[in-house]
């Protein structure tokens, strides 16, 4: 079974670089009919918290990304941890190394003035400590190493950038446990436990971030260390800003949390993010569904994504448009109680002008076309809730004595017209042939009348929405 993971963190907000990793792991397992597990690495005990991990789920939970297991904490799991280190000191696939951190920058500094790569020399191995003369120096607690191969190369067929290929000679013998008294072994560290997690969680295939690649060598040495052959990897691309530069919780990446303040649908965010790198021929708009169908790691390209906050707002825009109306107007609703609107219908003097209230529905159905999120849904339907302050000078470009008597008509026909977008739209047309005008002699003063602006909706679907009262209130000749 194919088992993938997401891995994140809790150190602040997902944001739309590390949130697409979690996007194509879901994916995949989903598309081969696998499992989806969530770890939270929270071994950085400094600048992880609760909150954040409980961010972490709230938008994995809103983008719709469900888990088959977990959430599993690494620091509770640090007893599994420290027995495999244990078993690895005993047979000597790890060993302490009691080298100072001020040791190390003094060794390094040597390598670099003869030109040398910097690294870790092996000194504390047990068979090179008689060859470097060591004794175990007095009260100082040893850290923890693998034993790296010293021969060959590390191979591996990465499902997005192909074949790579590390000589050992380049990795040093990596620090697996912090510092600690001899006979205790002290905290593990990043690369160890996730070999370990992978190991005990059957992880099949890890995609993760590009810049995880330079981690996979190691970790692959580990796995065999353990007699465990490494699961499938794939580095997916780095996602870049509209600058160039790497997006990153550093660098102009805005939260998910963000996103769906500003009233992004998780349709659409999963759309775009998948665009991040990923395609489906020329399908350029498409559902979660269709992508879970769609996806694979060979479509999956090695180079950069450049982020586009226009198009990725554009996106969203055509999700809404086809949105169910019924499901566009329960998530529009939220956003307009935000902004101080009620939308029952029937709630009298909301607006300041003793009439009812619009639904959200109506709403929705008015502004579809219009608005690109539903928090900028909200903020155009003012004019819906709150009677418009007119623009005299404006007014006075569309309403003149050619059409005045024209606008006159209509507001006289709203009293016993039938109240339908139908009869609405036949009886503007009718002002315009009965006083023999073109329709934006007719449209554009009642456009400014009803909404205080000349770019609004269909004047049909304007009154339609604000109502037979409201309506005939601001039309006024």
């Amino acid at each position: 079974m194919v088992r993938t993971r997401f891995a994140p963190s809790p150190t602040g907000t997902l944001h739309l670089g590390n949130i697409r990793t979690a996007l194509f792991a879901w994916a995949y397992a989903r598309h081969h009919k696998g499992q989806f597990v969530l770890r939270i690495e929270d071994t950085d005990l400094e600048r992880s918290s609760d909150a954040s991990a409980e961010g972490i789920l709230r938008d994995m939970a809103w983008l719709g990304l469900d888990i088959d297991e977990g959430p599993f904490f690494q620091m509770q799991r640090m007893d599994r941890y420290r027995e495999v280190i244990a078993h690895m000191l005993s047979d000597g696939r790890a060993y302490h190394c009691y080298m100072s951190v001020e040791e190390l920058d003094q060794l390094r500094d040597a390598q670099k003035a003869k030109g040398e790569k910097p690294r870790y020399d092996g000194r504390w191995r047990p068979e090179h400590i008689a060859k470097f003369g060591l004794k175990i120096p007095a009260g100082v607690d040893p850290v923890v190493r693998f034993r790296n191969p010293d021969a060959g190369a590390v191979t591996w067929q990465d499902a997005v950038k192909g074949k790579i290929e590390i000589a050992n000679s380049e990795l040093d013998d990596l620090v697996i446990a912090r510092p600690a008294p001899v006979g205790q072994v002290g905290v593990p560290t990043y690369n160890f436990c996730v070999v370990v997690d992978d190991i005990d969680m059957q992880i099949t295939h890890v995609i993760r971030g590009d810049g995880h690649v330079m981690n996979t060598p190691r970790q692959i040495n580990i796995f065999r260390a353990m007699g465990v052959e490494p699961p499938v990897f794939g580095h997916t691309p780095t996602v870049l800003g509209n600058d160039g530069e790497k997006l990153s919780k550093r660098h102009g990446a805005t939260g998910l949390n963000e996103y769906a303040a500003a009233g992004f649908l998780p349709e659409a965010v999963i759309n775009g993010l998948a665009r991040l790198g990923w395609s489906h021929g020329n399908d350029e708009i498409f559902s979660p569904q269709q992508l879970v169908e769609w996806f694979n790691l060979e479509s999956l390209t090695p180079s950069p994504a450049r982020f586009d906050a226009e198009k990725f707002e554009w996106l969203n825009g055509e999700h809404i448009k086809r949105l169910p109306i019924d499901e566009l107007a329960k998530r529009l609703e939220p956003f307009l109680k935000e902004a101080g609107y009620p939308t029952s219908g029937s709630e009298a003097g909301a607006r300041g002008d003793g009439f009812p209230a619009p639904t959200s529905l109506a709403v929705g159905e008015l502004l579809r076309e219009r608005a690109p999120t539903l928090k900028k849904m909200a903020q155009m339907a003012r004019y819906c809730f709150v009677a418009p302050e007119i623009d005299d000078a404006l007014l006075a470009q569309h309403l003149n004595e050619t059409n005045r008597a024209a606008i006159a008509w209509v507001g006289e026909q709203l009293s016993t017209i039938e109240w339908s977008k139908a009869a609405l739209a036949a009886m503007l047309k009718e002002a315009q042939s009965k006083f023999n005008l073109k329709t934006p002699q007719v449209m554009m003063p009642l456009r400014v009348m009803l909404t205080g602006s000349a770019q609004a909706p269909a004047v049909d679907a304007l009154l339609l929405t604000l109502g037979r009262a409201t309506a005939m209130a601001r039309i006024r000749v």
